[in-house]
Order: structure tokens, then sequence, then C-alpha cells
């Protein structure tokens, strides 16, 4: 999995696995995007104005948490 963010268009896109087929892209709201294959399988979650939906809980921070493991990892997101 692999999140990144394109600040010069407010773009996040957090992709679960590489396309290897056609995906569809499937609007689920005006900030949020997810690309499908046709076999129902997600490749990856697209937001728009993502400095906004990503700030907007945690502090300003990337919050990655290993349940099975009790193990939890914080990033600091960018000033916007």
């Amino acid at each position: 999995m692999k999140l990144t963010y394109d600040p010069r268009y407010n773009i996040a896109y957090i992709r679960l696995m590489e396309k290897k087929a056609q995906v569809e892209t499937i609007q689920v709201s005006d900030e949020l995007n997810i690309d499908i294959a046709p076999d129902g399988r997600v490749y990856g979650i697209e937001l728009l104005n993502a400095n906004k939906q990503l700030r907007a809980q945690d502090g300003g921070r990337l919050i990655v948490r290993n349940e099975a493991a009790g193990e939890e990892l914080e990033l600091p997101l960018a000033a916007s």
C-alpha cells in the first residue's frame, strides 16, 4: 500500500495494489473516487481536496496502526 500526495493539485491517492488491468473509476462524492477492477478488487482511493480531508482529525498527523502487533507509527502531514 502506498499513500501519495500532490500539493499542486491537492490530491492524495491510496494505492492498494498496482494496476494490472483496466479499472473503472467510481465517483463516490465530489471529493472521493475509487478505482475498481472488473473482478471487484479495489486498486486505489483518490481524495480530492486532500489537505482538508487528511488534516480533519488526528492533529495533522498520519497514523499507521498495526492492530495485531500493537504498534503505531505517526507521521506529520505537510502544512497546507
